[in-house]
C-alpha cells in the first residue's frame, strides 16, 4: 500500500520536474505562452501528489493499530467491543 502511494507520488513529482524544466530549457524557444502553460499544470502538480499520497486506501487499517500504552489500548479495545488475545 504505502509503496504504490510512494511510487505514484514520485512519478506525479517526477512529471512535474520534466514539465518545468523541458518548459523553460526547449518550449520557450517556440512558444512563451505554451512554456507559461507547461509550468501552470507543472505547478498544480505538488499539492495533487500529496494529497493522493496522503490518502488512504479501504484496506488500511491504521486505526487498529495498538499505540503501545497497555492501559488506553485496554480501554479502547473496551469502547469498541474486542478484547486482544
Amino acid at each position: 500500500m504505502y509503496a504504490r502511494r510512494r511510487r505514484n507520488y514520485f512519478l506525479m513529482m517526477g512529471g512535474c520536474v520534466v514539465l518545468f524544466v523541458s518548459a523553460w530549457a526547449v518550449v520557450r524557444l517556440w512558444s512563451l505562452p505554451v512554456a507559461v502553460g507547461m509550468c501552470v499544470v507543472a505547478m498544480v502538480i505538488p499539492p495533487v501528489a500529496a494529497v493522493i499520497a496522503d490518502r488512504r486506501g479501504p484496506d488500511d487499517r491504521w486505526w487498529d493499530d495498538p499505540s503501545g500504552d497497555p492501559q488506553s489500548d485496554a480501554w479502547w479495545d473496551e469502547l469498541d467491543g474486542r478484547r486482544r488475545r
